[in-house]
Protein backbone atom coordinates (compact mmCIF):
# COMPACT_ATOMS: atom_id res chain seq x y z
CA UNK A 1 0.00 0.00 0.00
CA UNK A 2 2.75 2.47 -0.93
CA UNK A 3 0.56 4.97 -2.80
CA UNK A 4 -2.06 6.85 -0.82
CA UNK A 5 -5.05 8.13 -2.77
CA UNK A 6 -6.75 11.35 -1.76
CA UNK A 7 -10.30 12.41 -2.47
CA UNK A 8 -9.02 15.11 -4.82
CA UNK A 9 -7.00 12.68 -6.89
CA UNK A 10 -10.06 10.46 -7.39
CA UNK A 11 -11.59 13.10 -9.66
CA UNK A 12 -15.08 12.65 -8.23
CA UNK A 13 -16.51 15.77 -9.88
CA UNK A 14 -17.63 15.50 -13.48
CA UNK A 15 -18.91 19.04 -14.10
CA UNK A 16 -16.47 21.93 -14.08
CA UNK A 17 -17.80 25.06 -12.42
CA UNK A 18 -17.31 28.59 -13.75
CA UNK A 19 -14.65 29.02 -11.07
CA UNK A 20 -12.87 25.87 -12.29
CA UNK A 21 -12.86 27.15 -15.88
CA UNK A 22 -11.67 30.62 -14.83
CA UNK A 23 -8.91 29.21 -12.64
CA UNK A 24 -7.77 26.78 -15.34
CA UNK A 25 -7.46 29.74 -17.72
CA UNK A 26 -5.53 31.78 -15.14
CA UNK A 27 -3.26 28.80 -14.55
CA UNK A 28 -2.44 28.84 -18.27
CA UNK A 29 -1.99 32.58 -18.81
CA UNK A 30 -0.28 33.80 -15.62
CA UNK A 31 3.53 33.65 -15.98
CA UNK A 32 4.05 31.80 -12.68
CA UNK A 33 7.76 31.16 -13.22
CA UNK A 34 8.46 34.83 -13.92
CA UNK A 35 6.46 35.95 -10.88
CA UNK A 36 8.28 33.48 -8.66
CA UNK A 37 11.67 34.68 -9.96
CA UNK A 38 10.77 38.28 -9.03
CA UNK A 39 9.47 37.47 -5.53
CA UNK A 40 11.83 34.65 -4.54
CA UNK A 41 14.81 36.83 -3.48
CA UNK A 42 12.52 38.61 -1.00
CA UNK A 43 10.61 35.65 0.47
CA UNK A 44 12.16 33.50 3.14
CA UNK A 45 9.09 33.22 5.34
CA UNK A 46 9.54 33.46 9.09
CA UNK A 47 13.17 33.68 10.18
CA UNK A 48 12.51 31.37 13.12
CA UNK A 49 10.11 28.53 13.80
CA UNK A 50 8.37 26.68 10.98
CA UNK A 51 9.89 26.27 7.54
CA UNK A 52 8.79 28.81 4.97
CA UNK A 53 5.56 28.17 3.12
CA UNK A 54 6.08 27.29 -0.52
CA UNK A 55 6.31 30.44 -2.63
CA UNK A 56 4.21 29.06 -5.52
CA UNK A 57 1.37 28.29 -3.11
CA UNK A 58 1.46 31.78 -1.58
CA UNK A 59 1.55 33.49 -4.98
CA UNK A 60 -1.47 31.50 -6.11
CA UNK A 61 -3.28 32.28 -2.85
CA UNK A 62 -2.48 35.97 -3.28
CA UNK A 63 -4.01 35.87 -6.76
CA UNK A 64 -7.14 34.13 -5.47
CA UNK A 65 -7.42 36.82 -2.83
CA UNK A 66 -7.25 39.57 -5.47
CA UNK A 67 -9.54 37.88 -8.02
CA UNK A 68 -12.24 37.02 -5.46
CA UNK A 69 -11.78 40.09 -3.21
CA UNK A 70 -11.21 38.02 -0.06
CA UNK A 71 -9.86 39.13 3.32
CA UNK A 72 -7.07 37.05 4.84
CA UNK A 73 -9.44 35.04 7.10
CA UNK A 74 -11.96 34.63 4.25
CA UNK A 75 -9.21 33.34 1.95
CA UNK A 76 -8.12 30.76 4.52
CA UNK A 77 -11.74 29.60 4.94
CA UNK A 78 -12.38 29.55 1.19
CA UNK A 79 -9.33 27.39 0.54
CA UNK A 80 -10.55 24.90 3.13
CA UNK A 81 -14.06 24.98 1.64
CA UNK A 82 -13.74 25.23 -2.15
CA UNK A 83 -12.54 22.34 -4.30
CA UNK A 84 -11.90 24.68 -7.23
CA UNK A 85 -9.47 26.69 -5.07
CA UNK A 86 -7.76 23.54 -3.81
CA UNK A 87 -7.31 22.28 -7.37
CA UNK A 88 -5.95 25.66 -8.52
CA UNK A 89 -3.51 25.69 -5.61
CA UNK A 90 -2.56 22.06 -6.32
CA UNK A 91 -3.22 21.48 -2.65
CA UNK A 92 -4.59 18.37 -0.97
CA UNK A 93 -5.90 19.53 2.42
CA UNK A 94 -5.95 15.92 3.63
CA UNK A 95 -2.17 15.70 3.35
CA UNK A 96 -1.00 19.34 3.14
CA UNK A 97 -1.48 22.25 5.52
CA UNK A 98 -3.43 25.24 4.24
CA UNK A 99 -1.44 28.41 5.03
CA UNK A 100 -3.17 30.40 7.76
CA UNK A 101 -4.32 34.01 7.54
CA UNK A 102 -1.18 35.27 9.34
CA UNK A 103 1.09 33.64 6.76
CA UNK A 104 -0.99 35.24 3.99
CA UNK A 105 -0.75 38.62 5.74
CA UNK A 106 3.03 38.33 6.20
CA UNK A 107 3.47 37.41 2.54
CA UNK A 108 1.41 40.40 1.40
CA UNK A 109 3.45 42.68 3.68
CA UNK A 110 6.66 41.46 2.03
CA UNK A 111 5.15 42.17 -1.40
CA UNK A 112 4.12 45.66 -0.23
CA UNK A 113 7.46 46.46 1.43
CA UNK A 114 9.38 45.40 -1.68
CA UNK A 115 6.91 47.24 -3.96
CA UNK A 116 6.17 44.03 -5.83
CA UNK A 117 2.39 44.39 -5.97
CA UNK A 118 2.53 46.45 -9.13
Amino acid sequence: MGHQTSFLSLGCMTKLTRADRFLEEMNRVVPWGELMAVVEPHWGGAKTGRKATELALLLRMHCLQLWYNLSDPALEDAVHDRLSFQRFLQLDPLTQKVPDETTVLNFRHVLEEQRLLE
